[in-house]
C-alpha cells in the first residue's frame, strides 16, 4: 500500500511569487481597462453605469492600506523589483510596464506606450519620455554599484515619440565626481535604434548615510 502524499506548506519564496503573480495579473487588467476608457466613445449612460461598477469593485479591495512611505513587502528596494512603479511596475495601471535588462556599458528598457500616455495626437507626452529616462538612469546608477537619486535632468526632444510602437530606452553612467553620478540616456524605436528621438543627461547623487536613513527609515540598518 502506498503511503499518502504529504502536502508541504508553500515556502516564503513561493508565497512571494504567488503574490507578485496576482498583483501583475490585476495590473494587466487595469491597464486594459485604462486603455479601453481613453479610447471609448460610449454614451454618457454607459459611462455612468461603468463608473458604478468600478466603484463597486474598488470597494472589494478591503483590509489594511499601505502608508505613504511604506515599502511594499513584495518589493526589493533599492535596485530590485518595484511592483507598483509607474514605469516598470507590472502591478501599476499607469506603467507600460518597461522591462529592464543589462546592456553592455549600461541598461536598456523595452516598452510600448499606449493612448493613455498621449500628448500630441498619435505621439507620446513629453513628460512620459522624461519619466522613462529618469527611471532607467536610476537603474544605470544601481547597475554601476551606486544607488542614487536625481538632482537634475535635462531632456532634448529631437523627434516626436510614436505611440503603440515598441521603444528602446538606453542609459549609462558617463562619469562620477565624489557622490555625483553623471548619466546619459536616449529613446529610440526598436526598429530604428540609431535614430535618437529623445536624449537626456542627468546628475544623480548617492545620499550620505544620515540622509538615506532620513529618507528611507525602513531600510536603515
Amino acid at each position: 500500500m502506498n503511503a499518502p502524499l504529504t502536502e508541504h506548506p508553500p515556502t516564503a519564496a513561493e508565497e512571494l511569487d504567488h503574490q507578485r503573480a496576482a498583483i501583475a495579473a490585476l495590473g494587466h487588467e487595469l491597464r486594459a481597462l485604462v486603455d479601453a476608457t481613453v479610447r471609448t466613445a460610449a454614451p454618457a449612460e454607459a459611462l455612468h453605469r461603468m463608473a458604478g461598477e468600478v466603484r463597486r469593485l474598488t470597494g472589494q479591495l478591503t483590509g489594511r492600506r499601505r502608508l505613504r512611505a511604506e515599502i511594499p513587502a513584495v518589493d526589493e528596494f533599492p535596485g530590485g523589483v518595484r511592483m507598483y512603479s509607474p514605469v516598470t511596475g507590472p502591478g501599476s495601471a499607469l506603467a507600460p510596464p518597461m522591462r529592464v535588462t543589462p546592456d553592455g556599458d549600461g541598461v536598456v528598457g523595452h516598452c510600448t506606450l499606449g493612448i493613455a500616455h498621449e500628448g500630441p495626437p498619435g505621439y507620446v507626452h513629453g513628460g512620459m519620455s522624461a519619466m522613462l529616462l529618469d527611471e532607467l538612469m536610476g537603474w544605470a546608477c544601481y547597475a554601476a554599484g551606486t544607488p542614487a537619486m536625481t538632482v537634475s535632468l535635462r531632456t532634448r526632444y529631437h523627434r516626436p515619440v510614436p505611440l503603440e510602437t515598441p521603444l528602446r530606452v538606453h542609459a549609462r553612467v558617463a562619469g562620477t565626481e565624489d557622490r555625483k553620478i553623471f548619466v546619459a540616456g536616449a529613446i529610440s524605436t526598436e526598429e530604428e535604434r540609431s535614430t535618437e528621438l529623445v536624449t537626456a543627461d542627468a546628475v544623480f547623487v548617492s545620499p550620505d548615510p544620515d540622509r538615506a536613513r532620513a529618507l528611507f527609515p525602513e531600510r536603515s540598518p
